[in-house]
């Protein structure tokens, strides 16, 4: 949807640094105040997980998950989820009264969570949708059939499940809302060569 038109946006492996160039743009393209909360990812370790610099090698940040909502002083939970103790350090952004929330799930490569049957996505979408009492939705890193417990008295954006991920074609970015609220979808596949992930774009009744 256009930007003048949005409410909500979530954001996966979005930098940190940025966090005050969104609020600030997507306050100039709607006129409205918004609110900005990132949780950055961490190594096993505890320590960040860094953003690559910028072309001019100037640090960006923490690879964080993000949720934008319009308004002024929205107010933010983060959960951590449960992640493989060798891979990288999960977390899920909610609004505080959780109408609202979104994640990045493992990746299911060799370091995190490539095991028989993706133990940990599975543990995470569980913890996900015990958490989410509304909008949810994220980078889930499992397809349609392997995110199946998700639609269950849900609506997803996008029921014919074109792909979202670009470098293997296939479905694993997700936006859910309660049973008979999905009003549409768009996946924006004009924007594909923007990243690896394709936007989506949903309206859902209030």
């Amino acid at each position: 949807m256009p930007a003048t038109e949005a409410d909500v946006v979530f954001l996966q492996e979005f930098c940190t640094g940025a966090d005050a160039d969104l609020e600030r743009e997507l306050e100039v393209r709607t006129g409205r105040a918004w609110s900005v909360e990132s949780a950055g990812l961490a190594h096993p370790d505890g320590s960040p997980y860094q953003c690559f610099p910028d072309w001019n090698g100037r640090a960006r940040g923490v690879q964080s998950v993000t949720l934008a909502v319009a308004g002024q002083d929205a107010r933010f939970e983060v959960h951590a989820l449960t992640s493989p103790p060798w891979g990288a350090r999960r977390y899920a952004v909610c609004t505080a009264d959780r109408t609202l929330c979104t994640a990045h799930f493992s990746s299911g490569s060799i370091y995190d969570d490539r095991q028989k049957g993706a133990p940990y996505r599975h543990r995470q979408l569980r913890e996900l949708f015990k958490l989410g009492r509304g909008v949810v939705g994220g980078d889930l890193n499992l397809v349609p059939r392997d995110a199946a417990a998700a639609y269950a008295g849900r609506d997803e954006c996008d029921p014919r499940s074109r792909w979202t991920y670009v470098t293997r074609k296939r479905k694993i970015d997700y936006v859910f809302a309660g049973d008979g609220r999905m009003r549409r979808c768009f996946v924006d596949y004009a924007r594909k060569g923007w990243s690896d992930h394709v936007p989506m774009h949903a309206w859902v009744a209030r």
